[in-house]
């Protein structure tokens, strides 16, 4: 472990990290997960456990390496409260153990993954593949009356489609931010997507009236993901690590 941890603290900064796993499933990934991941895993089939097991698997040597030190198997994942029902079961992830002030967020598509690591509070990070994305049927289930005007005002399908993955990152990377994830009504919340780069956006659902910094990550052609933080607090930089090799008992950057 380095000093990572107290420079996030300092600066406020939101540390993104991003990758790419592997199609195959290694035996060293499977020994790091808990017993909840463990049969989340092996109910998968071939490549997504691999993809499984081997982002959840990053995410414990990650925060080993750069952030807690110890053995990544030694980490431990709860939950916080949800603020909509007061219900530990399905709150925001939080790191139980060891203890420590970090807070964290991960999202991944298919072998596509993101990780965003913070001192400064609530975090929430979405990713989406472009070519895995399937759009059908949910716009008029998740954008709100003035999103779905703006979207098929779009002339071209590329367009429409570039519009509803946007919002729909936006609104992921929110109320996971918030800790209800996408049991609310995404109707009733509107992301601004026709802003880019960053935007504030009030979240009126249950548990909570907040406003969030929400802005879009650039991880490549291929992908969108969007990151939400609590907007007021003075933000701090955001600050992208992609992942270039992973070994079974270190991550380098």
């Amino acid at each position: 472990m380095n000093d990572t941890r107290g420079r996030l603290a300092v600066t406020g900064a939101v540390h993104i990290w991003h990758g790419r796993v592997r199609d195959e499933l290694a035996p060293g990934d499977l020994a790091l997960l808990d017993d909840e991941e463990l049969r989340l895993a092996r109910g998968r089939r071939p490549p997504h456990q691999a993809h499984y097991a081997g982002v959840h698997a990053l995410l414990r040597r990650l925060l080993a390496d750069h952030y807690l030190g110890g053995p990544p198997g030694a980490i431990r994942f709860g939950r916080h409260i949800c603020p909509a029902c007061g219900d530990r079961s399905h709150g925001r992830p939080r790191i139980a153990r060891p203890a420590t002030g970090l807070e964290f967020s991960l999202s991944r598509s298919g072998p596509h993954w993101a990780l965003a690591v913070t001192a400064a509070g609530s975090v929430g990070i979405d990713l989406e593949s472009r070519r895995d994305f399937a759009a059908e049927g949910v716009s008029e289930l998740a954008l709100s009356d003035p999103e779905l005007a703006r979207m098929r005002a779009l002339e071209r399908e590329d367009d429409r489609r570039e519009f509803f993955l946007r919002s729909w990152t936006r609104k992921e990377a929110v109320l996971k931010a918030v800790g209800i994830g996408i049991v609310t009504d995404l109707r009733g919340l509107d992301v601004l997507p026709d802003d880019t780069g960053s935007a504030l956006v009030e979240h009126a659902g249950p548990g909570s009236r907040d406003r969030w910094l929400v802005e879009e990550v650039d991880l490549g052609p291929d992908l969108v993901a969007a990151l939400a933080r609590g907007a007021g607090r003075g933000a701090g930089p955001v600050l992208l690590r992609a992942v270039g090799e992973v070994r079974e008992g270190t991550v380098t950057a």
